[in-house]
């Protein structure tokens, strides 16, 4: 009677563990694996055209933008990160990126905190 509550025993750690595994694998947070903060500062490119409407906005700045943005809970998650606040990027101005790399699959409407993606 012992080792078959054992083997039960064995059995289900296994199983919480293969789970918990399988949560970090696909990632809890709003970037996946990867933090807003980190991803943020992928966007190294786009810090003028953060902080200045009128500013060009680069090629590189425009591709991280499209890739990030193919997640825009991610990309809202990045613009209010606590790097990108340090880095002097303002939101509202931020929010406008995509609509000014005239990435034709923005996420247009999505609400990202105080701000509406245009």
């Amino acid at each position: 009677m012992e080792a078959p509550m054992k083997y039960i025993c064995l059995i289900a750690f296994l199983a919480i563990v293969g789970i918990s595994q399988l949560n970090g694998a696909y990632g809890a947070g709003e970037c996946g694996k990867s933090s807003p903060d980190s991803e943020a500062l992928k966007l190294a490119p786009c810090a003028s055209a953060a902080q200045d409407a009128q500013a060009p906005v680069s090629a590189s700045c425009c591709s991280q933008v499209k890739r990030i943005g193919q997640n825009p809970s991610c990309l809202c998650a990045v613009m209010l990160s606590n790097t990108a606040k340090m880095s002097g990027v303002k939101p509202e101005i931020a929010v406008t990126i995509p609509k000014r790399c005239n990435i034709a699959d923005r996420p247009v409407g999505f609400k990202c905190g105080a701000y509406t993606l245009p």
